[in-house]
């Protein structure tokens, strides 16, 4: 499906019957299909190949008691393909995919689930009709469940042998007392060794649903020919279980987008210590931090590269070059409800690990007090810009990236982030620093060595 350079500042959208052209920008179309599904066209020509993804809004955010780990779960058994695709016909995703030049895969994080192939263009069809075929066809059976059951807790006890994952675990299960944010992906053990396919089944048939998935397409094609053939294979679905009068009973009955549980507000500091064989000892700090689209959450992103820029980021210069760690780095995840914004240092053999956290403290603290100078600011931001610079190279960068913005809640993050980054001042990330760091919205998490 080649394709001629396409201009979309320029060029007008596509029209088509099946769709409608919503939006574009950042070189990149939005058009809503009749029955819900949004579809992303980012064309590159430059590219011979073509990456496809589908973006389910749906993550561990969205598990209860009992399932916590089921998207996870889910997203491997929907590897074991439909009554069309599966491994015993020989045409399992892989099978057919892979036979044609393509890499497969998929991953499962807070607040979404994505399936996403990367191929030769001619072929972008094969992977459309695939998703298509699994977004409501999917085998989802006990036998299969007993497999990937076993694996995925041989992913979950790799996980609890690394001390930043278990650190990190309690860290959030400490932090979020009601909303889903605080258990782990992957769930927890006795759920993932206790959960059924029906119980599965039901996640499946509640949001696998064109309403629910964003559809997106990057690389070398035509863009009539990939509107055609999205509504050839997605357009006879339903948009969801109200619309399909056989569909099963859904889990939950409330929008896809509804609001899940909310966090009540944390009214004073909370500590978890972890103890575990290993050899250094860690401190994380963790404040309660805004949404991913939440005006404050640029300013971070670019507070993250003053503190943690290599050894001329805050961290480094005040932990590791001052001899109290080994590492020291600063996260925040931008997440669709708020989340958290968490600095961590690695201690330095014979360190205590008050010391090392009043260190860590002082040097955010120093940022919310004094601000940040103009040359941090100048290097977070230009680093930030190229980190995403860097993330859009080729197809499978962009659709990538695209998930990541569509998980959050909008799209165009992906497009408007450069100018978001760039519009970004000293005065701003001062004022994001105070106002995160609140120590009655902080949990302080330490990883101590077990020498028995």
């Amino acid at each position: 499906m080649p394709s001629a350079e396409v201009d979309l500042e320029t060029d007008a959208p596509v029209d088509h019957a099946a769709f409608e052209f919503v939006r574009a920008a950042g070189g990149v179309e939005e058009y809503r299909h009749r029955n819900g599904l949004t579809v992303l066209l980012a064309p590159e020509a430059a590219v011979p190949v073509v990456a496809f993804q589908v973006t389910y809004r749906v993550g561990s955010r969205n598990e209860g008691a009992g399932l916590t780990g089921a998207t996870h779960l889910l997203e491997h058994l929907m590897f074991k393909g439909s009554e069309r695709f599966n491994r015993d016909l020989g045409t399992s995703v892989f099978q057919v995919l892979q036979s044609l030049g393509g890499q497969i895969n998929a991953t499962t994080w807070y607040d979404r689930t994505n399936y996403y192939a990367l191929l030769p263009s001619e072929h972008l069809e094969k992977a459309v009709e695939i998703e298509a075929d699994r977004m409501r066809g999917a085998r989802v059976r006990d036998e299969d469940l007993a497999s990937e059951r076993t694996v995925v807790l041989n992913e979950l006890d790799r996980g609890e042998n690394e001390p930043l994952r278990k650190l990190l675990h309690a860290t959030y299960a400490t932090a979020f007392h009601a909303h889903p944010y605080g258990h782990p992906v992957i769930g927890w053990r006795s759920d993932v060794e206790t959960v059924t396919a029906e119980g599965l089944r039901h996640f499946y048939d509640t949001y696998y649903w064109p309403q629910n998935a964003t559809a997106t397409v990057a690389g070398q094609f035509d863009r009539a020919e990939a509107l055609d053939l999205l509504d050839r294979h997605f357009g006879p679905l339903a948009a969801g279980p109200e619309a399909a009068p056989d569909a099963p009973e859904p889990l939950v009955h409330r929008p896809f987008d509804a609001a899940v549980t909310r966090e009540p507000e944390q009214r004073g500091e909370r500590r978890v210590v972890v103890r575990q064989a290993g050899e250094l000892g860690a401190v994380l700090l963790a404040y309660k931090a805004p949404a991913g689209l939440d005006d404050t959450a640029d300013a971070l992103d670019v507070l993250v590269q003053v503190l943690a820029a290599g050894k001329s980021g805050r961290l480094y210069r005040a932990l590791t070059d001052a001899g109290l760690s080994t590492s020291a780095s600063a996260y925040f995840p931008r997440l669709r409800d708020p989340g958290l914004f968490i600095a961590y240092a690695t201690l330095a053999p014979d360190v205590a690990h008050d010391a090392a956290e009043a260190a860590l403290q002082a040097a955010l603290q120093a940022v919310a007090d004094d601000g940040v100078t103009d040359a941090e600011l100048a290097r977070a931001r230009r680093q930030v810009v190229a980190d995403e610079a860097f993330g859009r190279d080729g197809p499978y960068a962009v659709v990538s990236q695209i998930n990541e913005a569509v998980a959050v809640g909008d799209w165009t993050l992906f497009a408007d982030y450069r100018d978001r980054i760039e519009a970004v001042s000293a005065a701003d990330v001062q004022a994001a620093a105070a106002s995160v760091l609140d120590n009655d919205r902080l949990t302080v998490a330490w990883y101590v060595p077990d020498e028995a």
